[in-house]
């Protein structure tokens, strides 16, 4: 017949008219994919929020990542480089959004429950909000606070008279810095006095002891986006001041056993780890090859991951003690994609030479994480979260049923 002639010539036969349901969804699939290979890394504020207000497009993406039964339909771990609060309370706030898990939430210190030598030694933690429950929540089983030390050795912070005077004896063995304090004047001043007396602040300083005892740093951001119209100072203007104290001081660089947060590597090791946790508690059997990155920050979202992904592609691996935690990486790539919803300012240039780099004014990123103008280029720039997910869906050719 004329049909049969017209399907032979397509090579295909009359009976592929009439294929099952099943089988036809199948030929389908070699067209589209309806498993994830892939996963999605968001960024919080500035991305899916500013401050406690929603940004629009953000419900309309989160309406394209879950099926009718609010099951996501690829895996996502929402990445904050927040650190002053339980993740429980971060996955609430995202509530209003769309109810998630706190095993979706990374926040900045989330990659510490890596570190169990420290977990069982005194260590001094400071930055603001529920800091014992959040220590305690990854496993520091006797963390101090700032204002413990305080009450401990009342002669020690005396730039406000009226908290002056009890002295009691305590040795501790690091530092944790979560985030942003309340009181910079007084966290500054204890921490330097714990360094410079090797963990025991009543004593007087030896710039001998050299280097100095473990400091685990959490959240690298300089500043970071609110309902504020400008940018606020992050915690990463914390440690500038600590960084500069200790050197002014000692004439020394203060040196940092860990940093956490974006755009660390132990960040995105960890992010990835959650990302394939989820792919196999849904039993998801594509491997996860390629992460996408979301971001508005170009010094720690875009950064970050450009660097996880020259880590991945270079399959340069080594077998540290907290990585040997988390199975070996199983990602191809890690692509970063830019959102002009946040800090990312598009009439800002970055310079091409990296001489320039050097004045605080154009390079954000973290003293000890080196300019490059390639880590600052993004993969993709898009307007919002919503244009993100379009464009990674597209390019992963991915159509869920």
């Amino acid at each position: 017949t004329v049909l049969s002639l017209c399907l032979h010539s397509l090579g295909l036969s009359l009976s592929s008219l009439f294929l099952p349901i099943s089988l036809a969804h199948l030929f389908q699939a070699h067209e589209v994919n309806i498993l994830p290979s892939f996963g999605f890394l968001f960024d919080i504020d500035g991305v899916l929020v500013r401050g406690k207000t929603p940004i629009p497009s953000a419900k309309t993406a989160f309406q394209k990542l879950v099926n009718s039964q609010g099951q996501f339909l690829v895996p996502v771990v929402f990445v904050t480089n927040a650190g002053n609060c339980l993740r429980q309370k971060k996955a609430d706030q995202l509530s209003h959004l769309l109810g998630i898990s706190q095993n979706q939430v990374m926040m900045s210190h989330s990659p510490l429950r890596m570190f169990k030598r420290y977990h069982e030694k005194c260590v001094l933690v400071s930055g603001q909000g529920p800091l014992l429950d959040i220590a305690q929540d990854l496993g520091f089983c006797q963390p101090i606070t700032i204002e413990t030390l305080r009450e401990k050795h009342p002669l020690l912070d005396v730039v406000d008279h009226e908290r002056r005077p009890n002295v009691l004896v305590s040795i501790y063995f690091s530092v944790v810095l979560f985030g942003e304090p309340v009181r910079w004047e007084t966290n500054l001043q204890l921490i330097i006095d714990v360094l410079l007396t090797s963990g025991y602040p009543g004593n007087p300083y030896h710039h001998e002891n050299y280097p100095h005892i473990p400091v685990l740093a959490c959240n690298m951001d300089l500043m970071w986006v609110a309902e504020a119209q400008s940018p606020r100072f992050g915690h990463g203007t914390f440690m500038v001041c600590l960084e500069n104290i200790y050197k002014k001081i000692t004439g020394k660089d203060l040196k940092y056993e860990a940093l956490m947060g974006k755009p660390s590597k132990v960040t995105y090791q960890y992010a990835e780890y959650l990302i394939r946790a989820q792919a196999a508690e849904r039993r998801w059997k594509q491997p996860i090859q390629t992460l996408y990155a979301v971001g508005d920050n170009l010094m720690t979202d875009v950064y970050g991951a450009n660097l996880y992904n020259r880590y991945l592609e270079e399959n340069s691996r080594k077998d540290n003690s907290w990585e040997n935690e988390l199975a070996s990486a199983a990602a191809a790539h890690c692509r970063s994609v830019l959102v002009c919803t946040g800090v990312y300012n598009p009439h800002t240039e970055v310079p091409l030479d990296t001489r320039e780099s050097i004045t605080e004014a154009v390079f954000h990123g973290h003293r000890d994480f080196r300019f490059d103008p390639g880590l600052v280029e993004p993969d993709h720039i898009v307007p919002d979260v919503d244009a993100a997910v379009d464009l990674v869906f597209q390019l992963e050719n991915f159509a869920p049923n």
